[in-house]
């Protein structure tokens, strides 16, 4: 009888210890950023958590942990405590560690909770060029195999990825031009260095508004608000669409219950007046996916890329 009743207090004890029966979240929330503080995607989290507090009864704390091109703060993410107090800020380049072979991580290793952004690609080149469509620069590319010269933030990130998919959909062959960064390929464009970048719209924003230079088009499925005018890859007949995105998600092994609980409070956050006005100042674009949709993404985004870079030599 006493054994019995050991085991049953034994059971007791674990059960209440256990994550999902005690009431989410009970203590404060954790929210890693793979990322220095003071870029986009910091900026991103640091508004929203603003507002995540709002929604759930404790605090959230933002906790920087850069380096491997995000891959430092992704894997202690995804080797986190699955309780549903450690969230990261999941970005692009956690789908392509493993085709460029610099980690061994992927969005596998999460549950994805939520979607918040998505920012596009766009082809930009100097105003002064003698392109003043897509239509054009494309047919002078073909005509002219690498000779158009396309500068982007280093080889293999995002934007690099973009122009890459153009070359493939399109039939063209550009020589790229990697930089340390969107802002030195821009820099180079506006000294003439190069032919066009494949950068965010937002980061020739400026430019384009002084008449510097000029968007060709934009990898998103809507027109970009601050250049209405700039028409869409797709409403040029190429079907392109391709952008940098951040969300939240947690350990593969957290219950789906506390999954749940967050999803639920994160799109309340996403859909508060104080969150969209903070996104859009910073002209950071609003996406919304829930868990289901973004893990479908998610996956669908890697095999993509994995495709594209499987005999890319960088």
């Amino acid at each position: 009888m006493n054994r019995g009743l050991l085991i049953v207090i034994c059971m007791g004890i674990v059960t209440a210890c256990s994550p999902t029966s005690q009431e989410f979240p009970s203590k404060p929330i954790t929210v890693i950023v793979p990322w220095e503080a003071g870029g986009g995607t910091d900026s991103l989290a640091r508004a929203f958590v603003n507002e995540a507090a709002k929604v759930f009864p404790v605090p959230f704390t933002v906790v920087n942990r850069a380096g491997g091109s995000g891959a430092i703060g992704h894997s202690s993410g995804m080797t986190a405590r699955p309780d549903g107090y450690t969230v990261t800020m999941i970005t692009f380049e956690l789908c392509s560690y493993k085709p460029l072979k610099r980690a061994e991580i992927s969005y596998t290793g999460f549950k994805p909770v939520i979607q918040i952004n998505e920012d596009p690609a766009a082809i930009t080149v100097r105003a002064d060029s003698p392109w003043t469509t897509l239509s054009e620069f494309l047919d002078y590319a073909r005509a002219h195999p690498k000779e158009v010269t396309v500068g982007n933030s280093g080889p293999g990130a995002v934007w690099h990825l973009g122009a890459l998919r153009l070359e493939k959909l399109a039939g063209v062959e550009f020589t790229h031009i990697p930089h340390d960064g969107a802002k030195p390929a821009v820099t180079q464009l506006l000294g003439g260095h190069i032919a066009a970048v494949a950068v965010s719209p937002a980061e020739v924003l400026q430019y384009t508004q002084t008449g510097t230079l000029r968007c060709l088009g934009i990898m998103s499925e809507s027109r970009f608000p601050e250049l209405p005018d700039v028409p869409t890859f797709r409403e040029q007949g190429i079907d392109l669409v391709h952008g940098t995105w951040r969300g939240l998600a947690v350990p593969k092994q957290t219950p789906d219950e506390i999954v749940a609980k967050l999803e639920a409070g994160f799109k309340e956050t996403f859909d508060s007046p104080e969150f969209q006005k903070a996104a859009q100042t910073a002209l950071l674009g609003l996406r919304y996916r829930g868990s289901a949709e973004f893990t479908e993404f998610l996956q669908s985004e890697s095999e993509t890329i994995a495709a594209l870079l499987e005999h890319l030599e960088l």
